[in-house]
C-alpha cells in the first residue's frame, strides 16, 4: 500500500514537471509583459498636463491614459505575437468596453470602419487571381521574355512582383510568386537546401520588391487605405486613388529599380545563367491554355473597379461614389459570375481583417480620447526649433522603425494621429506626412516580422534573420536616401505642399 502511494506521488510530480516543461515560459512572459504595463499606466497616478508652444495646456484624462496603456498591451502581444493577431486586435475592443475606455459601439463599429471593408475587398482580388492561375500565366510569359540570364531573371521576377502589387495585396502576391521563385532556384541549385547568393536575392528581393510596388495604389496593401482613413477623419480631407498613385508610382518604381541594382551588387549571382529555363517557361505557358472564362471574367471586374477609382480623382459625377462600396462590388460581381463560391470564403484571412480592425480602432482610441494630441504636444517640444525638413524625415524615421517592429497597419494607426497633429503646429503640410510615412511603412527590410513577404520569402531557407537584418540597414538606408530626395525636390516639382500657407 506505502509502495502504491509512492508510486502516485511520484507520478503526479512527474506529470506536473511534464506540464511544466511543457510551457513556453518566453510567451507567458510576454503575455504578462502587456498586461502589466497596461495595468502600471491604468492604475498610475494622473500624469501632468502638456503644453504646446502657445501656452495652451492639454490634459490627459483618465480615458486617454487608459489608452496608452492599451496601445501599448497591444504593442507587446503584437510584436512577440502571443496570440493570434487577429486575437489581439478583439483584445483591443474589449478592453475598450471592460474598462470603459469608449463606448462599445463606437469601439466595434471601427471593426467595421469602411477602410477595413476595403481592405477585404482587395484581399479577396488577390484570391480570384491566384485561384484562376491568372498570376501563373502573367509569371510563365515573363520567364520566357525574359531569357536565361541570371541579372534579367531578377529584374523580371522584381518587376512582375512590383506590378502585380498594383492590382492585388502583396501578401497575396509574395504567396503567388514563391512557388515559381522556389522552381526557378531549382533550376539554378539541384540542391534546394543549399544556400545561394543567387537564392538570397532571389528572395529577399522578392519581399522587398513587393514593398516598394505595395506602396503605389491602394490595392497594394492594406496600410494605405487605413492611413488615408485617419487622414480623412483628423485632417477633414480624402485623399483619391490616382491622387496617391500619382505621387507615390515614382518613388516605387525607382525603389524597385534600385533594389535590382542593389542586390545585383549585394548578392551577385555565382552564375550568369540558368540553362534550360527558358524552354521551360514556355512549355508551362502552353500547358495552360487559351484564356479560361474565369480568368477573362476576373480580368474585366477588377479592370473596371481600378478605372473606376481611378475617375474619380478627376471626375465629379463619380467623386461621391465610396471606394469601398466599389471595391466591393467587385466581391459581388465574383459570385454572381461563380467565379468564386461559398467555400472559397473559407480562404479569406479573418485573421488580418480582424487585424486591421484592431488597428483602426486602437488608433481612433487615442485619437478620440485625446491621447493622441497629448503625445503629439509632449514631443513637440523636442521639434519646436527643427527645420520642416527634418521634422518631416523624423516622422518617417519613427515610422520605420515602428514598421519593422509591429505591422505596418499598427504602425500607422500609432503614428498618424500623433503626426498630423504636431505637423499643424509646425507649420508643415499633412500631405507630406501622410505620404513620407506610407512610403517607409511600405518597406520594413529589417525584420522578418515587419511585412508577410518578407516572412514567405524566409520559408525558401535561403536566408537567415541576421542576412535579412544586415543586408536591410543598407536597403533602409538606400530609402531614406530617396525619401529625402523626394521630400526635397521632387514632390514639391510635382505640386505637393510641404509647409502651410503663410509659414
Amino acid at each position: 500500500m506505502a509502495d502504491h502511494q509512492e508510486t502516485s506521488r511520484f507520478n503526479g510530480n512527474a506529470s506536473l514537471g511534464e506540464i511544466l516543461g511543457n510551457v513556453d515560459w518566453r510567451r507567458v512572459s510576454f503575455i504578462v509583459l502587456g498586461l502589466a504595463l497596461f495595468a502600471v499606466v491604468y492604475f498610475s497616478p494622473p500624469w501632468g498636463d502638456a503644453i504646446d508652444p502657445s501656452g495652451k495646456p492639454f490634459v490627459l484624462t483618465h480615458e486617454g491614459k487608459a489608452a496608452i496603456g492599451l496601445f501599448l498591451l497591444a504593442a507587446v502581444w503584437w510584436v512577440f505575437e502571443v496570440v493570434p493577431i487577429g486575437v489581439t486586435s478583439l483584445a483591443i475592443g474589449v478592453v475598450q468596453c471592460m474598462f470603459l475606455i469608449r463606448e462599445p459601439r463606437t469601439t466595434f463599429t471601427d471593426f467595421m470602419d469602411p477602410s477595413v471593408m476595403f481592405i477585404f475587398g482587395s484581399i479577396v482580388i488577390g484570391m480570384v487571381f491566384s485561384k484562376t492561375g491568372l498570376t501563373r500565366r502573367m509569371a510563365y510569359k515573363m520567364l520566357s521574355i525574359v531569357g536565361e540570364k541570371t541579372s534579367m531573371i531578377y529584374l523580371g521576377c522584381f518587376l512582375m512582383t512590383s506590378l502585380l502589387t498594383l492590382i492585388m495585396a502583396h501578401t497575396a502576391v509574395a504567396a503567388t510568386v514563391f512557388p515559381l521563385l522556389m522552381a526557378i532556384n531549382s533550376l539554378y541549385e539541384e540542391d534546394e537546401t543549399k544556400q545561394t547568393r543567387f537564392g538570397k536575392g532571389l528572395f529577399m528581393g522578392m519581399a522587398y520588391v513587393a514593398g516598394a510596388g505595395s506602396i503605389i495604389t491602394l490595392l497594394g496593401a492594406a496600410r494605405g487605405a487605413v492611413a488615408i482613413g485617419f487622414y480623412k477623419q483628423v485632417v477633414g480631407v480624402e485623399i483619391g486613388f490616382f491622387q496617391l498613385t500619382y505621387y507615390m508610382f515614382p518613388v516605387g518604381a525607382l525603389m524597385t529599380v534600385l533594389l535590382w541594382f542593389f542586390f545585383m551588387v549585394y548578392y551577385k549571382p555565382e552564375r550568369a545563367t540558368i540553362p534550360g529555363l527558358k524552354e521551360r517557361s514556355k512549355t508551362l505557358y502552353k500547358g495552360l491554355g487559351p484564356m479560361t472564362y474565369s480568368e477573362k471574367g476576373a480580368l474585366v471586374v477588377v479592370l473596371s473597379a481600378i478605372l473606376f477609382l481611378s475617375l474619380r480623382s478627376f471626375v465629379p459625377a463619380f467623386e461621391p461614389f465610396n471606394k469601398s462600396a466599389v471595391i466591393l462590388i467587385t466581391t459581388v460581381a465574383f459570385f454572381l459570375f461563380k467565379i468564386l463560391d461559398v467555400k472559397d470564403l473559407e480562404g479569406v484571412p479573418w485573421n488580418i481583417i480582424l487585424l486591421f480592425g484592431g488597428a483602426m480602432s486602437i488608433g481612433f482610441c487615442l485619437w478620440q480620447t485625446g491621447a493622441a494630441n497629448w503625445m503629439a504636444v509632449q514631443w513637440l517640444g523636442m521639434f519646436q526649433e527643427t527645420p520642416s525638413f527634418i521634422f518631416i524625415m523624423s516622422i518617417a524615421f519613427m515610422v520605420l522603425i515602428l514598421t519593422n517592429g509591429i505591422m505596418n497597419v499598427a504602425a500607422i494607426a500609432i503614428s498618424m494621429p500623433v503626426a498630423l497633429v504636431i505637423a499643424e503646429y509646425l507649420g508643415v503640410a499633412p500631405e507630406v506626412i501622410l505620404f513620407s510615412a506610407l512610403v517607409v511603412a511600405g518597406m520594413p527590410f529589417l525584420f522578418l516580422i515587419g511585412a508577410a513577404p518578407n516572412a514567405i520569402a524566409y520559408e525558401s531557407r535561403q536566408f537567415t534573420s541576421g542576412e535579412f537584418f544586415r543586408a536591410g540597414v543598407w536597403a533602409s538606408l538606400l530609402l531614406m536616401i530617396i525619401l529625402g530626395i523626394f521630400v526635397a525636390v521632387i514632390w514639391p516639382l510635382m505640386g505637393m505642399p510641404i509647409t502651410l500657407p503663410g509659414t
